[in-house]
């Protein structure tokens, strides 16, 4: 009798939490961003313009980048569609019980591995899809105000509070699905486009079964000693998120693999070992590559110096951004204009999502406002990404890294380097991997020194 009363305890106290979660995390979508109409704006490796000839004024995005008199400048839209198409993965709740834990929620403390997810998921779109896709649908999310905005966010956060109390659960919202999307497709490829992008957000579902979904991850994590409510910092991410992709056995993921940097260093043959290695003895064809690098932009706080490296690195249209942020909080950065970052923000914690459903609903998974931070806000713990089609893409891209970091460099150290040989000819231990140790033990001690207090900031 007293353990149901505990029990009972414990059940009205997680619908608490779980209302103020809602309150807490709900609001950050509702402050207007603001981008100069004179200065360019680089979104992982593209460029756009805002500018007007005959005015010299700042325009608000009130649904990524809209102007307040519905004028649209430069090719505002085109910035828009690309921002929006992105994949977007936020706090959840409601979702299948963490194993090992009573969570149902990653409010609070899953930001690192959202930012993480969203980085693999631009691998995973350049892989699929290419640069140069967007979501068709992407303009015709709900461009709302603030005051619906507003509206929207008290529904948000009192609705579910209210059908807990009463057993009930919330109301799903519009969905936009398959058989309505691909009718209006006439292309073969633009159906196939779409197939795939749905595949790639429900490889991020919210279930034990998603390849890439915070269940596997946390699993992932726990043998270099995570669990689940920890924080997790980029460095740590990083490993996890290589770890997911070599566990994963889908057949259209046997031509991608991960890659992270060792102190810093990229070993140039380790890359391509990786990136020649395969699953059937009678496939020749290179692997992809999604190289990971965790830096250091500084000591306490992020050195300015590095600001021009940074702008660099996300003009590149290989990079798939950077997992980062400000202190206790982690952001998705994948451009700039000026001196501000741009991101999107993982701190917004909608309602689970059963991605297994056929036609299950893409808006929540697509954000419709960027934000931006200066660059001298964030928190100099970071993970850089960039993905490599084949080989060959992998040496020309680190030619043209390499020439970047020396010119950033100036008279410092660079921030990584790229070398070459393999990691065991500079006394490094070679990665190992087996069904029953997933990490090696020179991994464990990396990842032990990357979990420390000087590494896990975000």
């Amino acid at each position: 009798m007293e353990a149901t009363g505990t029990d009972e305890v414990d059940k009205l106290k997680t619908k608490f939490v779980s209302a103020w979660n809602n309150m807490k995390y709900s609001w950050v979508l509702k402050t207007k961003t603001y981008f100069s109409r004179n200065s360019p704006v680089l979104l992982l490796g593209k460029c756009y313009h805002f500018k007007y000839d005959d005015e010299d004024k700042l325009l608000p995005a009130r649904s990524g980048c809209t102007i307040e008199d519905h004028v649209i400048a430069g090719n505002v839209e085109e910035f828009r569609k690309d921002f929006i198409s992105r994949i977007w993965l936020t706090y959840r709740e409601e979702f299948p019980q963490l194993e090992g834990s009573a969570l149902t929620t990653d409010c609070g403390w899953g930001c690192t591995l959202r930012t993480g997810q969203m980085l693999l998921a631009q691998g995973l779109i350049l892989h699929f899809l290419g640069r140069a896709w967007t979501w068709p649908d992407a303009l015709n999310i709900e461009n709302t105000d603030s005051e619906s905005w507003t509206s929207n966010t008290v529904r948000k956060f009192t609705a579910p509070f209210e059908a807990s109390l009463s057993g009930e659960r919330e109301l799903k919202t519009p969905t936009i699905s398959l058989k309505e999307t691909i009718g209006r497709y006439a292309d073969d490829r633009e159906k196939q486009s779409e197939i795939y992008h749905r595949k790639i957000i429900s490889w991020f579902g919210d279930s034990p079964l998603a390849l890439f979904g915070l269940h596997q991850l946390i699993e992932y994590g726990k043998k270099s000693g995570k669990k689940a409510g920890d924080w997790y910092g980029p460095a740590v991410v990083a490993h996890i998120l290589r770890k997911a992709v070599e566990e994963a056995r889908h057949p259209d993921l046997q031509g991608i693999t991960i890659y992270v940097a060792q102190d810093c260093t990229v070993y140039s043959s380790d890359v391509i070992d990786k990136q020649c290695a395969s699953m059937a003895p009678d496939n020749t064809d290179d692997k992809a590559v999604i190289i990971l690098v965790p830096v250091r932009l500084g000591g306490e706080r992020t050195n300015a110096d590095y600001l021009d490296f940074v702008k660099g690195i996300l003009s590149l249209e290989y990079c798939v951004g950077i997992i980062g942020g400000k202190p206790k909080q982690s952001y998705y950065f994948a451009g700039f204009q000026d001196d501000s970052l741009i991101y999107m923000d993982p701190h917004y914690c909608q309602s689970f999502v059963d991605v297994s459903i056929k036609d299950f609903p893409l808006e929540t998974f697509h954000c419709p406002s960027p934000k931006k931070m200066s660059f001298r806000k964030m928190d100099p713990s970071c993970t850089i990404g960039f993905y490599c089609r084949n080989v060959q893409d992998f040496k020309r891209a680190s030619e043209e890294i390499t020439k970047m970091l020396k010119i950033s460099s100036k008279e410092k150290y660079p921030l990584f380097t790229f070398v070459n040989g393999h990691s065991r000819d500079y006394d490094f231990t070679s990665t190992t991997t087996n069904e029953e140790d997933l990490f090696s033990e020179d991994e464990k001690k990396r990842l032990k020194r990357f979990s420390t207090e000087e590494f896990v900031l975000l």
